[in-house]
């Protein structure tokens, strides 16, 4: 694995993480994710985050490290933006093989370091604004961006080159290969990185998008010339496209979000799904409402997620399940009060056999997630007539809603 220049003195260490291992023990990578560290040389070297003992994660950074004539052992300085695991785990490891490195975090982030890996000595605490001047032209900026998306966390800048390293921020699942450039990527692979910045987005960042609009507007002032972040491709053509990205993805958090329906579904014997089709023809009827549809428990709730957040109205069908809802809906809307899946405008139907119930545990969740309900189209068994007709008039009021937001 080589290392990929940016401009004289940077480049890009990057690994690419190939497993059936779930990201974070939640979320499916099935095509990857990747790992990305940054090497800074002025007449002083620094490290720009690490890496967990991930796949081979560590030898594919030794490795790039090797391409350009130095090593984990050459390092002057590790700066460590966020200081999650996958960008620290092996921290230990690194210790031994330099015991002299300067590690360089956020007051919180030394106190993680601290009772994470037991590093008592060595320890530098930066501060908004602070510097470190490598020689050679090469100062890096730092500033704190707490709660992207954990409370400890900053981006670096490197002022000559206009290098932003926001690690976690700006980022995406998928792997890239023997690319790491965005200019890289044709108009086709970009429309997949998109949709895995949107899943990673919903997935690990959509909780905190306050704080994504405040460390977006604090960082408005430095001329960005490249992004750099610790997942996903490197922004040196269009730094800004992410950014702009990541901006819009945080409004959705306010709503409203993308004028599209987000159809999420379960169904015991099919009497649900009959509904649910008389709904979708609704919609359909009304025109100009793009859906998605996606099935619970067969479909990860990762996918949903990203379905949800990115949809300004909700489709809900579930059958009653033992006087409550569905238990893999009501796990789907737990995950969403989580990850404040707030604003939605919302119908649920579904189908009961010897008594409803779901509606009791239904109201409750709503009461959370704030969302603007239509009214509910429940039936007993399989849907007569006149119930499909309902449905499919509720369907169009729930798509003429979503047009009217």
């Amino acid at each position: 694995m080589n290392a990929h220049k940016i401009c004289e003195g940077i480049h890009c260490l990057h690994a690419d993480i190939k497993t059936a291992e779930l990201f974070e023990g939640i979320w499916p990578i099935p095509q990857g994710v990747s790992l990305n560290a940054y090497l800074v040389r002025g007449e002083k070297t620094a490290l720009i985050d690490l890496v967990r003992d991930w796949t081979g994660a560590p030898k594919q950074i030794e490795d790039a490290l090797n391409s350009i004539g130095t090593s984990f052992s050459s390092i002057d300085y590790l700066v460590l933006n966020h200081l999650e695991p996958d960008h620290t785990g092996w921290l230990a490891e690194f210790r031994e093989q330099n015991p002299g490195a300067e590690i360089l975090s956020t007051q919180k982030g030394i106190g993680l370091v601290k009772t994470f890996y037991n590093i008592e000595s060595g320890l530098r605490t930066v501060k908004d604004g602070d510097t470190l001047d490598l020689g050679g032209g090469k100062v890096l900026s730092f500033y704190e961006t707490p709660n992207i998306h954990w409370p400890e966390t900053m981006v670096t800048y490197e002022a000559e080159s206009g290098t932003l390293f926001p690690c976690d921020a700006f980022g995406s699942f998928g792997a890239l290969g023997g690319r790491v450039f965005d200019d890289e990527f044709d108009a086709g692979e970009h429309v997949f990185f998109e949709k895995e910045c949107l899943r990673y987005y919903a997935n690990i960042v959509s909780s905190f998008s306050v704080f994504v609009e405040k460390a977006i507007k604090k960082l408005e002032g430095l001329p960005v010339k490249c992004v750099a972040p610790s997942h996903g491709m490197v922004w040196r053509r269009e730094p800004h496209t992410i950014i702009s990205r990541y901006r819009k993805y945080a409004a959705y958090a306010k709503g409203p979000a993308e004028k599209e329906i987000a159809v999420i579904w379960g169904s015991m014997y099919g009497n649900t799904k009959r509904g649910l089709d008389a709904a979708i023809r609704g919609i359909e009827a009304e025109g100009d409402v793009p859906y998605t549809i996606r099935r619970v428990p067969d479909e990860n709730i990762s996918y949903i997620l990203a379905d949800a957040y990115r949809s300004a109205g909700i489709l809900l069908a579930m059958p009653t399940y033992e006087y409550a809802m569905f238990p893999p809906m009501a796990y789907a809307l737990d995950i969403f009060r989580r990850k404040h899946i707030f604003g939605k405008t919302a119908l649920r139907i579904g189908s009961w056999g010897w008594i409803g119930g779901a509606k009791k545990e239904y109201d409750a969740a709503m009461e959370s997630l704030k969302w603007n309900c239509l009214e509910a189209r429940e039936w007993a068994g399989s849907p007569t007539e006149e119930d499909l007709k309902a449905l499919e008039e509720s369907g169009k009021e729930l798509a003429r809603a979503v047009k009217a937001l």
